[in-house]
């Protein structure tokens, strides 16, 4: 570590506000950091405390410490939302200052304006381009936001980091960054899903969801991009006439409108069950008593309930398009995300060949597991700091 990156910088709305993804991502991160890289100060700039619950995921550390904006914007106190929102996008760089912040990392792919002009080396994390690639998912006004912020972000990093490989095609895709401007760091991924789940927990989740015999496992937001449909259509193939599907995620309007009417239409009521609001402890239990993982996806930045599903000991079924071939690796089998007879067929062959598949593919995730991010992310910081 440079002596003169005494003391690193991070946006932590998303630590304090997200239980999942970005939120996740920067606990992980900041967690490995702080035990990396003992003598360095690690300074989480939130515009407000957030959920104490996400918070204390925070490992309590002498180098790391939470900031929070102080002071007026023309006469309004800091609780007003305008404050915090022009607090993160702009005045935070005051702050950065007073705090004697050499770098500042932003981890859900923002940077606050002026941050080059202040002299502060800015890196930003990039995790996906969703809104570029597919905009039909996103309301137009959205679609130009999230743009700019993109752009502007972009002008103001010596360096991004893609959270994979299709990541970075995508950024080289959507900009002029310069290619060797923007390093490759895998999130890491930790291991607990690989714990077996005694038998007694098993039952007792199995009642209180009242989950059938066997199922194939689906995990993510019921939203029309992570396109759950697919799977749904391929129980209507005689291949998978007697199987049930277990979806766990948070339904949105694409689930009482498009999912719930075509099970309706199609009779399948009994034998898809759609959970949420299931807590992370019951989780390892829901995927090891399934038989199969489906990811049918249309587009992820990364991926990790695939890898989860793998260490699960599951068989998995993805999508082609983006990059799920990156995180599952080549013993997963992968469809076409239009094609449901090929899921059903796929889920069919995953099950029967499912020992040989799920060893190869423990071996290739391990790559993700607990892997050296925090060390990777140091060198960043240094090249940015050379």
């Amino acid at each position: 570590m440079s002596k003169k990156l005494n003391t690193i910088g991070f946006d932590a709305k998303r630590i304090v506000r997200n239980g999942t993804g970005l939120g996740s991502y920067g606990r992980t991160l900041v967690n490995s950091l702080a035990l990396a890289a003992p003598d360095t100060q690690l300074l989480l700039y939130a515009p407000d405390e957030g959920d104490g619950r996400l918070r204390s995921q925070v490992e309590s550390r002498p180098n790391v410490r939470f900031v929070h904006p102080q002071g007026f914007l023309g006469g309004v106190p800091v609780l007003s939302r305008l404050w915090r929102d022009y607090w993160r996008t702009r005045g935070m760089v005051g702050d950065l200052q007073r705090d004697n912040v050499a770098l500042y990392h932003g981890l859900s792919g923002e940077l606050p304006m002026g941050l080059h002009r202040a002299g502060i080396r800015g890196v930003v994390t990039i995790h996906d381009l969703i809104f570029l690639r597919h905009p039909e998912y996103y309301k137009p006004l959205d679609v130009f936001i999230y743009k700019r912020k993109f752009h502007a972000s972009l002008k103001e990093a010596e360096r991004v980091v893609a959270i994979s490989e299709c990541t970075k095609r995508d950024i080289l895709a959507y900009s002029d960054y310069p290619a060797d401007r923007i390093s490759v760091v895998y999130q890491s991924c930790g291991t607990r899903f690989r714990t077996k789940v005694d038998a007694e927990k098993q039952a007792e989740v199995r009642a209180r969801y009242g989950l059938p015999g066997r199922y194939v496992l689906n995990v993510g937001t019921i939203e029309e991009r992570k396109n759950v449909l697919l799977a749904v259509k391929a129980l209507t193939c005689d291949a998978l006439r007697d199987a049930h599907l277990v979806v766990v995620g948070r339904p949105t309007a694409y689930t009482r409108r498009v999912v719930q009417p075509y099970m309706e239409k199609m009779g399948l009521e009994g034998r898809v069950h759609l959970l949420s609001g299931v807590p992370n402890d019951d989780l390892p239990a829901i995927y090891q008593m399934a038989q199969c993982f489906v990811y049918p996806s249309r587009y992820e930045g990364f991926g990790i309930p695939v890898i989860e599903a793998i260490q699960s000991g599951l068989p998995v079924v993805a999508a082609t398009g983006s990059c799920l071939e990156e995180a599952g690796g080549p013993d997963c089998l992968y469809v076409s995300p239009d094609d449901h007879e090929a899921m059903a067929s796929a889920i069919v062959r995953a099950m029967a060949e499912s020992g040989p598949r799920v060893e190869r593919s423990l071996q290739y995730i391990s790559r993700f597991e607990n892997a050296d991010t925090a060390l990777r992310m140091l060198d960043v910081y240094a090249q940015v700091m050379e």
